[in-house]
């Protein structure tokens, strides 16, 4: 009998803790694990997922905007917290929760470097971006000596990591990019780590990178879909666990004749006698339109039900016709046995996106096995 009466994400942590670990497992003893818990944690939640890992080891947080990093310490985090895109209008009050900057150009180093100063503060962590081919933010390889050049202009902020970031390190198609990444990123961290006197934490691998590339792993990684169980490749996800599961309920079946239409611009009308289900989830959820007109499907008493017509805004209806099935009964969108990456697929887009389109009015369900 299931428990499931309507929409709900389930969040694993004990499948959180066994990705932990099994990434954790594939780099050596003294590299930081850096966990990416942005987009509210792939989808899930943030405050949930960054307690729990950091109970569990996690070295450092990461997160895209500076309202995250606010969100995840007054949520009672400690650890140190990244942000990865930080704009200057967000620095007095990225201060006021220490968070750390990646600075990633000569405006918004100069910026931080001025608020810092005017906050009198001392040798507060930065982290330098440095773009190695993915060409969407970062310093040059030649702009070392002007950053050198502002760093040496004040005692208010100290470099505590140089990073970059992999273009496609899950595409073995790519590995000779890959490659010339990796040795321009060593190339210019020597180089300005021999300016700064000392060698700051190094990080450029991701997920992929984690399990690709050893020779990128320096000491620190970042991992963020792997964290929730997804490895980018089919050997590496049988490894991983799934963290979210998405399911609902049957709201509603209807039977309908043939030549009927079915939902919003008539673009289902049937061929012949068709039992369909209402599921209270749509495109205000997170199931995008391109779901709809079969490209999509859920699970229903382990069989697939596709979806029919155009995804509404709060409900997508399903061909059951060949399901022995009842209004109430569990419906599964995704799970650990069918995986996002999976649905996501059929439709042409990636787990990334239908993970973190989750809407927040989605109830959220912990699942905690300890």
């Amino acid at each position: 009998m299931s428990n499931i009466k309507e929409t709900v994400l389930e969040i694993n942590l004990a499948h959180l803790t066994h990705n932990f670990k099994y990434l954790k497992s594939k780099v050596k003893p003294h590299v930081k694990i850096l966990t990416v818990v942005k987009a509210s944690g792939y989808g899930s939640d943030a405050s949930v997922i960054a307690k729990h890992l950091e109970k569990i080891g996690a070295d450092y947080f990461a997160v895209a905007y500076s309202s995250e990093g606010i969100q995840l310490r007054e949520a009672g985090i400690k650890a140190p917290i990244l942000v990865l895109h930080p704009q200057p209008i967000n620095f007095q009050i990225l201060i006021e929760y220490r968070l750390e900057p990646s600075l990633y150009s000569s405006r918004v180093l100069k910026e931080f470097i001025k608020i810092a100063v005017s906050r009198d503060q001392k040798d507060y962590p930065i982290h330098i971006k440095f773009n190695t081919g993915l060409n969407r933010i970062g310093f040059w390889e030649n702009d070392v000596d002007h950053i050198i050049e502002q760093l040496d202009r004040t005692s208010s902020v100290k470099v505590v990591s140089l990073l970059s970031h992999l273009a496609a390190s899950e595409d073995h198609n790519e590995r000779e990019f890959t490659l010339m990444q990796i040795n321009s990123f060593k190339k210019t961290a020597k180089e300005i780590s021999d300016k700064l006197g000392y060698t700051p934490i190094l990080h450029q691998s991701n997920t992929s990178g984690i399990l690709n590339y050893p020779e990128a792993h320096f000491n620190m990684v970042r991992t963020g879909i792997g964290l929730y169980g997804y490895g980018n490749d089919a050997k590496y996800d049988t490894e991983l666990k799934p963290v979210a599961a998405l399911k609902s309920v049957i709201s509603q079946i209807h039977m309908l004749e043939p030549g009927e239409s079915l939902g919003y611009n008539r673009a289902f009308i049937t061929s012949g006698f068709t039992k369909t289900a209402t599921i209270p989830i749509g495109h205000a959820d997170g199931i995008g339109r391109q779901y709809g007109n079969k490209k999509g499907f859920v699970t229903i008493n382990n069989k697939r039900a596709y979806i029919l017509g155009n995804v509404c805004m709060d409900m997508i209806m399903v061909d059951v016709t060949e399901i022995d099935c009842k209004e109430g009964d569990e419906v599964v969108i995704f799970d650990s046995t069918l995986s996002a990456a999976k649905i996501a697929e059929r439709s042409g887009t990636i787990s990334y996106e239908l993970l973190t389109a989750i809407s927040p009015r989605v109830k959220r369900t912990i699942i905690d096995d300890n």
